[in-house]
């Protein structure tokens, strides 16, 4: 089976479903018909929402085109990547705070023992949302801004109270997340609350999402896949998903006892060590961050400074 990913590019001013096949991106609907794989219409206008929605029909056309013979001998037009877009804008995004040992050290956080805690989870919004190559604009207020790389697990079905033994059969695929940060300004000394994560989380464009989701039967362990960040090229980032402390299974087990988990929801699963924050460096106008992840490849980003 070829390895396949689902993303989203421009045509004619308009947002199309692409597939990635082996190196290669297509317009999905193009690559079906080729393949001889009936897709429902609704899933092919506009990016690909509509397909995580109803991905347990969709699931299986998917994998065909994987399998597809025509497709891998095809000479279809070609998708340059750097044109692909976030492959949707999720509406939820909810993330693990502390969740690498060694990023909670070199945060100064200390973590009570795992058998005594559950994770610590927060929202990242809509609006944070960006695609490869689009800019992350450094507010004026901020001379903190820092990156994370995280692992994106996409939900494909509703999920309320699973079981952590079948939390991963919720999942639709994975993606790349760059939770980007303002230090300084997730932290408040005019309230009684020591941090305001809304604040220093929740800016346009600080959530870098892409370049595609890969299908979860691609990921074959979610916690043995490697993670690295750069920023101009240097390496800052670089650890396992099997070192997290809250598994993806665990987290997603956990969320559902709180909230009703729907497809689309995403939740980006903490990052390592490596930060600014612990290497006392920031972002700055002009910089370019490349978030990758073994198995599902890598989104880059420019930062600029935001325009008032």
């Amino acid at each position: 089976m070829a390895w396949v990913a689902l993303g989203s590019y421009l045509r004619k001013s308009s947002l199309r479903p692409a597939l990635l096949h082996g190196n290669t991106a297509f317009d999905l609907e193009e690559a079906a018909r080729l393949a001889g794989v009936k897709l429902a219409k609704t899933w092919l206008g506009g990016d690909v929402a509509a397909i995580i929605r109803d991905w347990d029909e969709a699931a299986a056309p998917v994998r065909r085109l994987a399998e597809s013979r025509k497709l891998a001998e095809a000479d279809l037009e070609r998708i340059a990547i750097p044109e692909l877009k976030a492959p949707y804008r999720p509406a939820r995004i909810f993330c693990a705070a502390s969740n690498f040992i060694e990023h909670a050290n070199e945060m100064g956080t200390v973590l009570a023992a795992k058998a005594q805690s559950r994770p610590y989870m927060f929202l990242k919004l809509q609006n944070t949302v960006i695609g490869p190559g689009e800019a992350v604009r450094k507010p004026p207020e901020t001379s903190q801004l820092d990156w994370e790389v995280e692992l994106g697990a996409v939900i494909g079905r509703r999920a309320r109270r699973v079981a952590v033994e079948r939390a991963l059969d919720y999942v639709a695929g994975y993606t790349v997340i760059n939770d980007v940060s303002a230090r300084d300004l997730n932290v408040r000394s005019d309230y009684p609350f020591k941090f305001d994560w809304f604040q220093g989380k929740c800016h346009d464009t600080f959530a870098p999402f892409g370049p595609c989701i890969v299908p979860a039967w691609l990921i074959a362990d979610p916690q043995d896949v490697k993670m690295k960040l750069t920023v101009n090229g240097e390496a800052m980032q670089e650890d396992s998903t099997g070192n997290m402390i809250w598994s993806v299974r665990e987290q997603i087990a956990y969320l559902s006892t709180i909230v009703t988990l729907e497809p689309g929801d995403v939740i980006a699963t903490g990052t390592p060590t490596g930060v600014g924050m612990g290497r006392g460096i920031f972002l700055k106008s002009g910089d370019m961050m490349e978030a990758s992840i073994e198995g599902i490849g890598a989104i880059r980003n420019p930062v600029e400074d935001e325009t008032i």
